[in-house]
């Protein structure tokens, strides 16, 4: 188990903003991966999660297990598993300074996309294209979901470019969402197996951090009634770009 106390300073933090996205704050839980990638190293980083994220999920996918939409998991879910093995083959080909490199980066851009959404002009615009054009497109963003969920869990928005436009019914999205995310998360088990990151050491830290994780769940549910979530959100996203804007600058540094 970690006991190194600077780690706890960023993985508690990480792990509640987690726990809120589970909880309704969609999208903040992007920002737990750069945090603990500022402590220890982003294949490390990921591994820990990843249990504490399998557990959330269960709740996710029980509450919508009757609300989801066919199609879209048929379409995305082969895209992900493509786009989850180029994940695993950079993280066990190349260094750990070019994946610190690529997680700043789309942290970065993770961030500047969901400010860019959060303008009071956005707006899921229908889209009408030919059927196959839609479904490569579907398969595609697939891809780029699962190679930065397998990366950064980071899937939230190739998934939503391509989703959010269906105008599915709110509950449909959020089963949908849900099972998609849980689905891909066990897909990446055998990812991390193989990277040697289930370690004794890994499973003991993300169980530590579990109580954690799931008291931040039911706190996103309770919160996101009670508090404006335009500014948390600014404010989420704006750290973001920050934290990524410091991994690139340690990735350069090493380089």
């Amino acid at each position: 188990m970690i006991l190194d106390p600077v780690f706890y300073a960023l993985a508690i933090p990480a792990v509640i903003l987690m726990g809120l996205a589970k909880g309704g704050f969609s999208g903040v839980g992007a920002v737990a991966m750069p945090l603990l990638a500022l402590a220890i190293s982003p294949v490390q980083a990921a591994a820990i999660l990843l249990p504490i994220l399998i557990v959330q999920d269960v709740v996710g996918v029980w509450a919508f297990r009757k609300t989801w939409d066919r199609r879209t998991l048929l379409v995305m879910l082969p895209g992900a598993a493509l786009g989850i093995l180029a994940g695993y083959l950079l993280a066990a080909q190349v260094s750990a300074t070019t994946i610190l490199a690529v997680l700043g980066a789309i942290s970065i851009l993770f961030a500047a996309y969901r400010l860019w959404l959060s303008r009071p002009a956005a707006g899921a615009s229908p889209r009408n294209l030919p059927p196959a054009a839609d479904t490569a497109l579907g398969f595609g963003l697939g891809a780029a979901s699962g190679f930065t969920s397998q990366i950064a869990h980071a899937g939230q928005p190739p998934f939503q470019m391509w989703v959010l436009p269906k105008a599915l019914p709110p509950a449909s999205l959020v089963g949908t969402t849900a099972i998609y995310f849980a689905t891909i998360n066990w897909i990446k088990v055998p990812a991390y197996w193989a990277l040697g990151q289930f370690t004794a050491q890994n499973l003991m830290t993300a169980a530590a951090l579990l109580p954690v994780a799931i008291a931040s769940t039911f706190a996103g549910v309770w919160l996101v009634r009670r508090i404006d979530p335009g500014r948390f959100y600014t404010l989420i996203y704006v750290l973001m770009i920050l934290v990524g804007g410091q991994l690139i600058w340690e990735a350069w540094s090493k380089a």
